[in-house]
């Protein structure tokens, strides 16, 4: 039986002008299973859900951290990853790039990270295996009223 991670960890959700998401593509060689997901990860100590979601876009993608507004939604996570089960609440922020599929360098990843990192794409459509599997309804939660 794996452990159980419960710590705090904030995401981004990237949207570029024409209304794609933005989805790091890992390999969890554990499981043997593809994910996509939002750039983002766990908040280090004194951190806030804002600040690490500013911090883990940067390393994880290369773009500017100040792109990420202070509107988030909360998502209750239960999902395994690497043979560690995280149930927790991350936060989802939202940033909104004028630019048409923004350049993304991933040059801080860890080396955990690297290891399992696979790519990204500014995605049209959500593919299978997105996680978390709601984040077509985050994304509307997260948009409402700003169009």
């Amino acid at each position: 039986m794996s452990d159980i991670d419960e710590r705090p960890a904030a995401r981004v959700v990237c949207l570029d002008r024409d209304g794609r998401v933005l989805l790091m593509h890992w390999y969890d060689h554990v499981a043997g299973a593809e994910v996509w997901e939002p750039p983002g990860g766990r908040l280090e100590p004194g951190e806030t859900p804002l600040e690490a979601a500013r911090r883990e876009l940067t390393e994880e993608t290369g773009l500017p951290g100040s792109a990420v507004l202070d509107r988030h939604v909360e998502v209750d996570r239960d999902f395994r990853w690497l043979g560690t089960r995280f149930v927790k609440r991350e936060v989802f922020y939202l940033a909104r790039f004028d630019g048409e599929r923004p350049a993304v360098d991933p040059g801080e990843l860890t080396q955990e990270e690297s290891a399992a990192f696979r790519g990204h794409v500014w995605a049209e459509e959500l593919p299978p295996g997105v996680e978390p599997p709601e984040l077509a309804q985050v994304v509307e939660r997260l948009t409402r009223d700003l169009r």
